[in-house]
């Protein structure tokens, strides 16, 4: 079953915060409004909006302000994106150039600040400074989670602590506050919008690990990048902890990535070999599962609703991912 399926009720509200976006970052400066729509029309599964419009489903819906939240929340998605790729000096993204590749890193970086700006402006459009300060905590967190991560790069040694905390910051809380501030709007009861943050936590946890997961599983074609990029970048994910442990995989890691030597495409086929030789993918699919099952049990305690099995039906398929 495809993703969408389980949410599609919500194509139409989609379809209106798609072109709410696009309206946003029409920037008056060509080159930032060029830039901006080559991203967004790069593609994308748009998931932070769906559990706005979900987590808003449990309360007053108003497509109105769900749009307003939703289009904010997905702007600070791209902002990072379009960072990230400065930092990792990606040249691919959804299997097209990369705003750094088809620019320069102060064009990227000066897009990237532009799109969190509009971000900004379009979520003061909404009274409640419980929103604002929400979104301001999780902006902060997802700063500290890029910061973290630059730190740890090629620190091979690193804990499953560090890398939970890590992913926390990076990926979960965005898709966690999408869930919260979509209630919030709505005017959903504090006990239930608190619930669907902890369940898009648990989710967003999850959906990281399955990433970490496919970066080394799945071909660069589903991928849109090269497979085990992350692993290339210095990028110590759950999959390469677990390998880490095997001696023949720990030696190889540590000998092909010392000194500034460049790593070719003949050694990462063989440490991604290596790794699936291991039971590292196994591991980590079990923790993801650990995270779903405490999304679903919160889910639990929340009223029924048709939003709450699209919810259970997300959980589902992140479950199953395997491209």
């Amino acid at each position: 079953m495809k993703l969408a399926k389980t949410y599609n009720y919500l194509k139409k509200d989609l379809d209106y915060i798609e072109k709410a976006v696009d309206k946003v970052i029409q920037a008056d400066h060509p080159v930032l409004r060029e830039a901006s729509t080559h991203l967004l029309m790069a593609g994308g599964k748009r998931i932070r909006p769906v559990f706005v419009l979900l987590g808003g489903q449990f309360g007053n819906y108003d497509i109105e302000r769900m749009s307003i939240v939703a289009t904010s929340i997905e702007l600070i998605h791209m902002a990072s994106l379009v960072h990230d790729d400065v930092i990792d000096d990606a040249e691919i993204r959804r299997g097209g150039p990369t705003i750094k590749k088809q620019y320069d890193n102060k064009v990227a970086m000066y897009t990237g600040d532009y799109l969190l700006a509009r971000s900004l402006e379009i979520i003061t459009t909404l009274k409640e400074k419980q929103a604002h300060q929400t979104l301001a905590k999780t902006i902060v967190e997802v700063c500290i989670g890029e910061i973290e991560q630059i730190k740890d790069k090629h620190v091979w040694d690193q804990s499953m602590r560090t890398y939970l905390r890590r992913i926390r910051r990076k990926t979960a809380l965005l898709i966690a506050t999408s869930c919260k501030l979509g209630a919030i709007a709505a005017g959903v009861k504090e006990k239930d919008a608190n619930r669907l943050f902890k369940y898009g936590y648990y989710i967003g946890m999850s959906y990281q690990i399955i990433d970490d997961i496919l970066d080394f599983t799945s071909s660069e074609k589903e991928l849109g990048k090269p497979a085990g990029n992350d692993l290339l970048q210095g990028n110590v994910t759950l999959p390469v902890l677990y390998a880490m442990k095997y001696p023949a995989f720990n030696s190889l890691v540590k000998n092909t990535f010392t000194g500034s030597k460049s790593v070719n495409e003949e050694q990462m086929r063989l440490l991604i070999k290596l790794l699936k030789q291991t039971d590292a993918i196994e591991r980590s699919y079990q923790v993801s599962d650990m995270y779903l099952r405490k999304a679903l049990h919160v889910l639990d305690k929340l009223p029924d609703h048709r939003s709450k099995q699209s919810l259970i039906g997300i959980a589902t398929y992140i479950g199953r991912r395997r491209s």
